[in-house]
């Protein structure tokens, strides 16, 4: 015990020293303190935007979902995550164009810039905020159950430990702080989950044995659709959809668009992230998938423990608590991301309409990060869910946003009624098949919440055109690339039904449709770059 808790505690001494090295004046200006004055560069801000996108729902849900629902989990993280980077050039770029140029900080700025309009700048940011809260809940309610699992910590108290941790650095260090620190966790978290992978595979003989023994109890795990039979198609493409159109509405995520040196860094990482993510997301759920072999009665929530337990069970005293530092790495960077931006959204978005200016400090938005601290441990306290079943409610709340930032950033003129209508009519879709008034059907809800959103804009903004005498659209350049037809083409091959209940052929010990999906995300970033140079050279 006295090993496992000297580990944690040099860990997080650790982070709170990078986090204090790396800090800001605290009279800093907000571009310094929210932006790192807009000059992160490559590795950096990979570092961080991968850091800031892979939670607690990355280690502890996915291995979780691993152990329920098996191998089957795998592409719609390790593709559709990756996938989702397409958003980084169709988005990303803008928004840094329009945000460099007119010193903009937070999304809802964006918006309010692109509109002209201060009600839906502040409906955006509070929708921003409402649907945040939850996921940032998800953070230390994780942490909770690491270290209950670990030290015998109770779990209130681990949630309430490293949200303290976390608010030591964030509060003083501004996302300077925050973007190394993230560095250093994102690549603890990778480095530690491979060798949890290795140690859970030594201990059942290795990676391939292990999994011919779990093949032999539980086959369904090596197939579609998957332990709980719940990934039938239609659910397969609701979530490679719904990270496409949420996660570039992540709020941290969304900002870290501002603070790139300059396009040419967002377009590297666009052709980095999907390998991070394909050899990420495999770590985890195949140690979920693996975890079956020790515990193999585990239900609902209890399965989102399963990393923790099968480490707790199988290694020493040292490696069991250096492993779930990485966890611990998944969630900090996450939840520290979320702090710091909500607050900025709070200080320049919020507070102005309570008559006061915005504020060249911080303070403001540093009590907030308090504030939000505390809402997200009373969420965490008595979770209502599984992590992917808080994650998927909440991340659809967000996508519904999509469609404002998308057309504000590419049509020639806009309406805010249009935006403004199709986010309360797009969230009170969600809000019917939440409380399950309508079936949702084959597919998870964000399909018809997102139909329903995209026509009320569409409609809008063109009865709105009609009646201005203005019905020109000004189109997109991408539209034209016949490379992005071919993304596409990638994106439908990724509905693989032919393949479906099928677990032969097995490489290495997985299932053959794995491998196809490592080759299309292959294929997704060599088509990026080679968009990318046609794009470079058609402009020179």
């Amino acid at each position: 015990m006295i090993t496992k808790i000297t580990v944690l505690v040099v860990y997080f001494l650790t982070v709170l020293c990078i986090g204090f090295i790396a800090r800001t004046r605290w009279k800093s200006s907000p571009e310094t303190y929210f932006l790192a004055d807009r000059k992160l560069g490559t590795v950096i801000l990979l570092g961080t935007m991968v850091a800031t996108n892979f939670s607690a729902f990355t280690v502890f849900g996915t291995s979780g979902a691993g152990y329920r629902d098996g191998y089957a989990f795998f592409p719609i993280m390790g593709f559709g995550t990756g996938f989702m980077a397409l958003t980084f050039w169709i988005l990303g770029r803008k928004i840094w164009q329009v945000g460099h140029g007119r010193g903009i900080v937070t999304p809802p700025e964006l918006v309010r810039e692109l509109y002209q309009s201060p009600f839906l700048s502040v409906l955006f940011a509070v929708i921003m905020i409402i649907f945040t809260i939850p996921y940032l809940a998800l953070q230390p309610m994780a942490a909770g159950y690491a270290l209950e699992e670990l030290v015998g910590l109770p779990y209130l108290y681990g949630c309430m430990l490293v949200t303290a941790i976390i608010l030591l650095y964030t509060l003083r260090g501004g996302l300077r702080a925050v973007a190394w620190t993230d560095l250093f966790q994102g690549l603890l978290m990778f480095f530690l989950l491979l060798a949890a992978l290795v140690m859970v595979a030594r201990f059942y003989g290795g990676f391939i044995a292990a999994n011919q023994k779990v093949l032999a109890s539980f086959p369904e795990l090596f197939s579609r659709p998957g332990g709980q039979g719940k990934f039938t198609c239609g659910i397969w493409f609701s979530f490679i959809l719904l990270w496409f159109l949420c996660d570039p509405m992540f709020p941290q995520l969304f900002q870290r668009f501002f603070s790139a040196k300059n396009e040419k860094i967002l377009s590297r990482i666009m052709f980095l992230y999907p390998l991070v993510c394909t050899v990420v997301f495999i770590l985890p759920i195949s140690v979920g998938v693996l975890g079956r072999l020790s515990f193999p009665d585990l239900a609902g929530k209890q399965a989102d423990r399963i990393l923790p337990m099968v480490l707790t069970l199988i290694s020493g005293d040292f490696m069991a608590a250096l492993v779930m530092a990485a966890g611990l790495a998944a969630l900090m960077s996450t939840m520290d991301s979320q702090l710091l931006t909500l607050s900025s959204i709070f200080t320049r978005d919020i507070l102005p309409l309570a008559g006061r200016s915005k504020s060249r400090g911080s303070a403001a938005g540093r009590i907030f990060v308090i504030f939000l601290s505390l809402a997200g441990l009373a969420l965490a306290w008595k979770p209502p869910a599984t992590i992917l079943q808080i994650a998927t409610q909440t991340f659809t709340g967000l996508a519904v946003l999509f469609p404002t930032v998308v057309f504000g950033l590419y049509f020639k003129k806009v309406f805010p009624l249009a935006a403004i209508l199709s986010i309360f009519i797009g969230e009170g879709a969600l809000l019917v098949f939440y409380f399950k008034l309508v079936p949702a059907g084959p597919f998870l809800p964000v399909i018809w919440v997102m139909l329903v959103t995209f026509a009320v804009y569409l409609t809008t903004h063109l009865v709105l055109a009609w009646k201005c005498g203005d019905l020109v659209f000004r189109i997109p350049g991408w539209i034209f690339d016949p490379y992005f037809y071919l993304l596409s083409g990638i994106f439908i091959l990724a509905m693989d039904f032919w393949a479906w209940k099928s677990i032969q052929p097995l490489f290495l010990g997985v299932p053959g449709w794995m491998i196809y999906f490592v080759v299309l995300s292959a294929l997704q970033t060599l088509l990026m770059v080679l968009m990318v140079r046609r794009a470079g050279n058609k402009a020179t």
